[in-house]
């Protein structure tokens, strides 16, 4: 195996497909990255849970392939000088890598040690933009639930019906929902789910541009192809919240706010609340006003946000990074509150009529004598 190409190339490669490589695994093959020189260059981290694999142009004059533990060759490259880097591998599978005066000589392994990708058995296929393929990721994992009681919860859900996308996130404390029309679909309606993780590298992977991101499903793994990059995972099984069922339709009472104000105001009165010292953020609302408060043993924070509505004296109280994480995501500059009791869930929405994403938090129980 025998291949040059441009630095720059192959770090981004590398660092790409090194998000799907093992940490630590008991077999060695997995802690590495496959090297594939054929028509391309082909670089595939794989954790038997998630696969990345990413194509680069490079020159090759002997085709091949090896296995290289992944953060080793990722801290050579990442090093190397921005030239032209030259590789070969012999039939012991010792590794040269030399880019201008650099070199080194490290062994790798056979790539008859490495598992195979999963095929995705097509099914269906959905073409979103890059961009809000990203964005729509970034505004609802921070719902994903981390307990693994509920696997099924740990990844978000996506729903395709009418030609708009629908991804849902929920953790059992809140809800994240986002909406968009899809660029093309070659379906009616389908709808299955992924693993946050997964998304999680779909996201560091996507660009902020019109490129178009094209999602394969199969009957038990799913694939985003963006440019040059495909990522293959595994989808979770299971029944998904029915969330139509669980978010309000309406609330008693409706308040309109900026998002930058409810942010600054709830990010000040957290400065007293910490992992050690826990309160949740008492929101008392009332005519044109938004009076927040929270008590520690450190002591008390008091601050007060303008808005539209009143409230009547409504007190809710929520876990501060709950609601200060929805309201960060919304992909809006004002936002409606949907209330209607102390111990209703809250609803986030536009002020406008589109209602491309919907957010529900569950308020914490006050007690009479707090804040």
């Amino acid at each position: 195996m025998k291949f040059s190409c441009e630095k720059a190339e192959l770090s981004a490669a590398v660092t790409t497909a090194s998000r799907a490589a093992a940490a630590k695994s008991a077999v060695p093959s997995l802690e590495g990255l496959l090297l594939e020189a054929g028509g391309d260059l082909s670089v595939t981290g794989y954790d038997l849970k998630t696969g990345i694999r990413s194509t680069i142009k490079a020159d090759i004059t002997e085709e091949g392939s090896v296995v290289i533990n992944a953060r080793l060759f990722g801290d050579i490259i990442r090093k190397l000088p921005d030239d032209v880097v030259y590789m070969s591998v012999d039939d012991k599978y010792m590794i040269s890598i030399s880019c201008a005066a650099s070199k080194f000589y490290i062994m790798g392994m056979s790539a008859d040690e490495y598992p195979d990708l999963p095929v995705v058995d097509y099914q269906n296929s959905v073409y979103m933009k890059e961009k809000d393929i990203k964005a729509m990721i970034a505004e609802t994992t921070f719902a994903v639930s981390d307990n693994e009681a509920r696997p099924i919860h740990t990844g978000a859900l996506f729903e395709v019906e009418n030609e708009i996308l629908t991804v849902v996130a929920v953790d059992g404390f809140r809800l994240a929902l986002r909406r968009e029309r899809v660029a093309k679909t070659e379906v009616g309606k389908i709808s299955f789910v992924v693993p946050g993780s997964a998304l999680n590298e779909v996201e560091r992977i996507a660009n902020d541009s019109d490129e178009l991101v094209k999602i394969t499903l199969g009957s038990k793994h799913v694939m985003f192809t963006l440019g040059s990059t495909m990522l293959i995972s595994r989808r979770l099984e299971g029944e998904f919240l029915n969330y139509r069922n669980s978010i309000p339709q309406s609330g008693k009472y409706s308040i309109e706010a900026a998002k930058r104000d409810l942010i600054s105001t709830v990010e000040r009165v957290s400065l007293i609340i910490s992992d050690k010292f826990k309160s949740p953020v008492r929101c008392c609302f009332t005519d044109g006003v938004l009076k927040v408060s929270t008590a520690t043993t450190l002591g008390k924070a008091v601050d007060e946000c303008p808005v539209k509505g009143d409230g009547e004296g409504l007190e809710i109280g929520f876990n501060n990074r709950y609601i200060l994480e929805a309201l960060r995501a919304a992909p809006a500059e004002n936002v409606r509150l949907q209330l209607s009791t102390g111990v209703s869930p809250c609803v986030i929405v536009p002020t406008d009529e589109n209602r491309n994403f919907i957010y529900m938090i569950l308020p914490v129980r006050l007690r009479a004598n707090e804040n």
